[in-house]
């Protein structure tokens, strides 16, 4: 050990070879940054000696010295690498968190790539030569679009809760029914976001039933809201009742100085329904019933950026605008370009809203899927023996906290490998596949579903299976 210790070459020496030279102009590292990525290097080569876990060539000797290079190159190109990638989402689920949820239109990307590329009239006029604001630069589309008088946007949907709450209840009382108190993720829940707004939660109603007497019954002077919650992410089946938002609306404009807001979550302004999926409330629907304020998500239904959106009246949105907290949750211009790409599709036809990919893949018919995946499978036994290949009928989820209890019917590509388990290949296909693709596994199957995949995607996907090394 000690010999081997004594037969690694001095840093000196090493900084003066040929290969960290090449390195040192490859990476575009100064001297300094170099040379401690490769001590480092060398310490952990002596831990492993010392340990006795050292399994690579014997120190001292030229096959030591090529292996040092390439391990720090692989270091270097480590460390300067991107951590967030690109990935292939076969699973099927349209707004799968972990993967990123909304894939953004062609049209959002090309004007947040021209807005960060460039200097922009963020808040800016141009015909008046002075300083504007950046709610303006979606407001009136959002207006067109939910019917709203006037709307904003804050950086996601649970702080447009809080700075509704905070400006609008702070030390009030805010009445939400008991079966409406949802966790919205990561352990979030509206009574803590109530809570730390300095608004008063008042509880009505039961787990499984809410009726209108019982917001009668808790209104007091020191009520300031009525709020209800879609429970998007959730649904209570069975012994239930709720109150609609028609009603409320009618209680809270026999009421003095009472808001109505609803926080409607994935944020529809498509109607889904009409296509026989899920039940959630369309925006302008809401708006149009008479609603003071509600807010959403941009990247869930919607299909665009992460982003809250607050609509509803005029006056409760300038509270908004002009409140402290505003500034503290505002968006940036990359957020407000990939929005207003998104919106201009819905503001345009129903046809042009298809270019939105979350609407896309959510429409797309069950025929096609099939079509493509036949396809797909017909092009992997003309190229391999490796695989068994076979399309079944299955179900895509939505994902994001969206519809619940909607499943899509879908086509799904079940996949048997020769020599690998459905573990093994799905773990390949994550770890050694770039870019890496995420499947489904389902008993001995690897399953891929083409409806999160676009067509580009599935030439990629198909040399990736080609190339699977089973050892």
């Amino acid at each position: 050990m000690k010999e081997w210790l004594r037969s690694i070459p001095a840093v000196h020496e090493l900084q003066n070879h040929g290969e960290f030279i090449h390195l040192l102009n490859e990476s575009q590292l100064d001297h300094s940054q170099l040379t401690k990525q490769l001590k480092n290097t060398l310490e952990q080569i002596r831990d492993s000696i010392i340990n006795d876990q050292w399994q690579g060539a014997i120190p001292g000797t030229t096959q030591f010295i090529d292996e040092l290079f390439i391990t720090l190159k692989v270091k270097v190109i480590k460390q300067f690498s991107y951590t967030i990638e690109k990935v292939i989402n076969a699973t099927g689920t349209i707004l799968h968190t972990n993967l990123g949820r909304a894939r953004l239109s062609e049209n959002a990307i090309r004007h947040v790539v021209e807005t960060a590329h460039n200097y922009s009239n963020l808040e800016y006029k141009l015909n008046e030569g002075e300083r504007g604001s950046r709610h303006s630069h979606v407001e009136a589309l959002l207006r067109e679009i939910t019917g709203a008088e006037a709307a904003m946007v804050v950086n996601n949907n649970a702080s447009a809760v809080y700075l509704v709450l905070r400006a609008l209840a702070k030390n009030k009382e805010v009445i939400v029914s008991r079966g409406q108190l949802v966790e919205i993720g990561g352990s979030f829940r509206i009574s803590s976001i109530m809570e730390e707004s300095g608004a008063t939660l008042k509880e009505v109603g039961t787990t499984n039933k809410t009726h209108l007497y019982d917001y009668e019954n808790s209104v007091s002077a020191e009520t300031a809201i009525v709020m209800k919650v879609h429970t998007s992410n959730f649904k209570v089946v069975g012994f239930t009742k709720s109150v609609e938002t028609e009603e409320l609306i009618d209680l809270t404009k026999r009421l003095e100085a009472v808001v109505f807001y609803e926080d409607l979550g994935s944020g529809a302004l498509y109607d889904f329904r009409k296509h026989g999926i899920g039940e959630e409330p369309v925006v302008k629907e809401v708006i149009e019933m008479g609603a003071d304020v509600v807010t959403f998500s941009g990247d869930k239904l919607l299909g665009g950026p992460q982003a809250g959106i607050i609509a509803g009246k005029k006056e409760v949105i300038d509270r908004l605008k002009k409140h402290q907290l505003a500034r503290v949750v505002r968006v940036d211009k990359m957020t407000l370009a990939a929005l207003e790409g998104t919106l201009i599709d819905y503001a345009r036809s129903e046809t042009a809203m298809r270019n939105i990919p979350t609407i896309r893949d959510l429409l797309v018919s069950l025929n096609e899927l099939d079509e493509r995946s036949k396809a797909f499978v017909t092009r992997l036994l003309q190229r391999t023996n490796s695989f068994q290949a076979k399309v079944l009928q299955d179900a895509s989820q939505v994902g994001g906290g969206t519809m619940p209890d909607v499943l899509l019917p879908t086509m799904v590509i079940a996949l048997k490998h020769e020599s690998l388990s459905a573990e093994q290949l799905a773990r390949k296909l994550r770890t050694e596949s770039k870019p890496a693709i995420i499947a489904r596994i389902q008993k001995d199957e690897c399953l891929l579903d083409l409806r999160t995949v676009t067509p580009d995607e599935e030439d990629i996907l198909l040399e990736a299976l080609l190339n699977v090394n089973p050892s």
